[in-house]
């Protein structure tokens, strides 16, 4: 693999990403209450962005690591990726599902808050439990604590067919096989006689793309710039893409592949950059609690969204309700993360080492 010290560059990438994820939920979800917001600003509005790089990360370190198990063992151990898979990823998704559910079925009933449930909870655990939440929140638009589940079931979704795929193919067609799905896969995606595709969010040409990225630098190729110079025009535009509408385009087709590129760029270069690592203590911790602060951020932001909500926005001016409805959401959402992730998380983290492959570092 990459050299850890270079890949722990993206721990502050990942923290960004579910920052950006919270703002932009912070901004809608004040918005539907007719609270003052700050939906007007592009960044925060860049929530599927970040999801989409996710997407792309995931991509480049899950593959990159499957890739480096058959290489350096001769085959990959589905049973044992699965398992792993399971252990970092379930046990904060099942909380959240099962609390999600409860809060919609059984809190808002209580507080005579009206939300319309248009599905029973058989519907909901069969889909959520069956790897499938992506058409749970397509179907029934089941509220936003439980509709940040889908890309949890897009990442399982593409991870459940690609690991025993690469566990057959030969090593040498990995990267064949991945940038022929990309293609094809990236052009479906965009007609219209697989829209069902879109409908779904079944994004899994971020991740596979991200993952031919991986492959091609664990064979020695540079994929990275070499120019400090373009490396840094590259961060650049990946920057104004978050804090402004420049980079927008007339359709999903060029939008995709405009981020396709770019994320995916980013992502290469950060992990194997030589001019500077980011070893901020809170920044790459941000980084580590990234998956407690997407999960757990709805449930923040609800509480003080209803709060204010009561207060009838009267108490405070607009400028200082916006301020204030963000700070108390990160805040709540930073702690709640930080104490699932030392408490709660690292119980099943540590167990992952027993399904690790020597040959692999603990990047996840």
């Amino acid at each position: 693999m990459a050299d850890l010290k270079r890949i722990q560059n993206l721990d502050p990438l990942r923290g960004f990403l579910a920052l950006m994820v919270v703002f932009n939920h912070i901004a809608m979800l004040s918005r539907s209450a007719d609270l003052p917001n700050l939906s007007q600003f592009a960044i925060c509005n860049r929530g599927p962005e970040a999801v989409f790089v996710f997407f792309s990360l995931s991509g480049y370190l899950i593959i990159g690591l499957l890739f480096e198990e058959k290489k350096k063992l001769g085959t990959i151990n589905i049973k044992s990726f699965y398992i792993r898979r399971i252990l970092r990823l379930y046990p904060v998704y099942y909380l959240v599902l099962f609390m999600g559910l409860f809060h919609y079925q059984i809190v808002l009933p209580a507080l005579n808050i009206p939300f319309k449930i248009n599905y029973n909870t058989a519907e909901a655990l069969l889909l959520n439990v069956g790897l499938l939440p992506n058409v749970f929140k397509a179907l029934y638009n089941p509220g936003s604590i439980l509709s940040i589940l889908w890309s949890i079931g897009i990442e399982e979704q593409f991870y459940l067919a690609v690991a025993p795929i690469l566990y057959i193919i030969p090593l040498k067609k990995h990267f064949k096989y991945l940038l022929l799905f990309s293609i094809v896969y990236f052009l479906l995606y965009h007609t219209n006689m697989f829209s069902f595709l879109r409908q779904y969010y079944l994004l899994y040409f971020y991740m596979s793309t991200g993952g031919l990225l991986a492959i091609l630098v664990k064979l020695g190729y540079r994929v990275h710039f070499s120019s400090w110079s373009l490396r840094i025009i590259m961060y650049i535009i990946f920057i104004v893409h978050f804090f402004s509408n420049l980079f927008q385009f007339s359709t999903i087709f060029w939008q995709n592949l405009f981020q396709l590129i770019l994320f995916n760029l980013v992502i290469v270069n950060l992990a194997n950059e030589s001019k500077f690592n980011i070893t901020n203590p809170f920044i790459n911790h941000l980084g580590k609690i990234s998956y407690g602060i997407y999960m757990y951020h709805m449930f923040a932001i609800h509480i003080i969204v209803f709060v204010f909500m009561k207060l009838h926005n009267e108490i405070l001016p607009k400028w200082a309700t916006i301020l204030t409805i963000n700070l108390f959401s990160l805040a709540g959402t930073l702690m709640v993360s930080h104490i699932s992730y030392k408490y709660y998380e690292l119980k099943f983290l540590r167990l992952k080492g027993i399904f690790r492959p020597k040959s692999q570092y603990n990047t996840q």
